[in-house]
């Protein structure tokens, strides 16, 4: 990555910051530009100019004069085109001049177009405006500290209101915010000011097909002599992820499970979003926050995890709302009908689990059921890998206890 250096607001060296690039540092591609570009101002055309046919003009009802013996050329109407005050051959009507661009090319334009300026040392980054109330003044004098002269693209955050109201009296500067920034703005602009803050970072390279895991048998313990599979140790550090579930650990534990995926008294997110018996509360893993029964989050919320009280959410690190931190615990009645529709974890007794979210396989149960046929499916069967499990089971003993039976072929093959 290639580095510039960092500004503060008064033009002091404040050290350096690394560009990324694959946005400041590709040949431009001045024909994807020129598209994105001119379907950007093709789509601000309002397409709103229209004119009147003959149809459409005013009076001309009557022929004007009868067909023959005139002298003149036979006509049917004073509002024909070729008539003052009539209507318009041809002429244009409202239409829509938006065009058709990939998402792929936008994006490539704008990594052009800041590249450009790249190479030209036309981009600048700030590590702050610092303003600590509106001032036209204050900010004019920042960019001739700057070093920047005439026009420029001024990449604001949102919620910086004291920056954004210092430069917009300043005409020949252009505001933006991040998520706008745009080829046409870029190439019009002669100078591109960054905060950090705003500054395009870096995204993480996928994952090639060579880095991904492969998947690999382990032999059982009485192959090996010992009381773990093989490769115990080294996928003890690492477990092999296989659903959203197991990307919580146990709080402070370190062992990953699918069913409790940040330890006693969480569960993991089953078939529906249906609540598993026991556990009331709502967990969000993206934001780490969980939601009671009652609040207003509740009902909007797809729950990622769920939690049987307050204690156990919190101690796997998550939060209550900023809005409702200082809210009281969930009564009984709340929980008790947020839990009135709520699904059991063993809803065929022993040796069964509930269906999991996308269709996860809990640990410790690889047999699938289906409850509309009650029919049940080994691993080794021929209709496990296109069966969505409806329940799990641990052995075929646990699913014939609860009334599941296999498929009739496969008792034939079986005999």
């Amino acid at each position: 990555m290639s580095q510039i250096t960092l500004k503060n607001s008064a033009g002091k060296d404040a050290g350096t910051v690394e560009l990324d690039d694959r946005t400041f540092g590709i040949e431009p591609n001045v024909p994807v530009m020129h598209q994105v570009v001119t379907a950007q101002l093709a789509a601000r055309r309002a397409g709103t100019q229209s004119t009147k046919t003959r149809a459409e003009v005013r009076g001309g009802g009557a022929k004007p004069y009868r067909q023959k013996g005139t002298g003149n050329a036979r006509q049917g109407s004073i509002r024909s085109p070729q008539f003052s005050g009539g209507g318009v051959a041809l002429g244009p009507k409202p239409r829509k001049y938006g065009q058709k661009t990939p998402k792929k090319m936008i994006g490539l334009a704008l990594r052009s177009a800041l590249s450009d300026r790249a190479s030209e040392g036309k981009i600048v980054v700030i590590d702050s405006w610092g303003f600590d109330k509106p001032s036209t003044k204050s900010a004019k004098s920042a960019l001739a500290d700057l070093g920047i002269r005439g026009g420029a693209l001024v990449v604001i955050e949102r919620d910086d209101a004291s920056a954004a109201l210092s430069f917009r009296n300043l005409p020949e500067i252009q505001l933006i915010a991040p998520n706008e920034l745009n080829a046409y703005d870029v190439l019009c602009n002669e100078t591109i000011v960054f905060t950090q803050a705003t500054l395009p970072a870096p995204k993480a390279d996928k994952p090639s097909k060579a880095d991904k895991p492969v998947k690999t048998d382990t032999a059982s313990p009485a192959d090996t002599g010992s009381d773990e599979p093989v490769g115990a140790a080294a996928d003890s550090a690492a477990p092999a992820i296989q659903s959203f579930a197991e990307v919580g650990t146990a709080a402070g534990s370190g062992e990953s499970s699918t069913m409790s995926p940040y330890g006693d008294g969480s569960h993991v997110a089953i078939h529906g979003d249906a609540q598993p018996a026991g556990y009331p509360m709502k967990g969000n893993a993206s934001s780490m926050l969980y939601h009671v029964p009652g609040s207003a989050f509740y009902g909007r919320t797809v729950a990622e995890v769920w939690f049987a009280d307050d204690a156990s959410a919190q101690a796997a690190g998550f939060a209550r709302p900023d809005s409702q931190a200082d809210a009281e615990p969930a009564t009984a009645e709340q929980i008790a009908e947020a839990s009135a529709d709520a699904v059991p974890v063993q809803p065929h007794g022993d040796g069964s689990y509930v269906a999991l979210a996308g269709d996860a396989q809990p640990d410790g149960y690889d047999i699938k059921g289906n409850a509309d046929s009650m029919l049940y499916h080994n691993p080794d069967s021929p209709f496990y890998s296109r069966t969505v499990a409806e329940v799990w089971f641990a052995t075929e003993a646990a699913a014939e206890a609860a009334g599941f039976s296999k498929p009739a072929s496969q008792q034939e093959s079986d005999s």
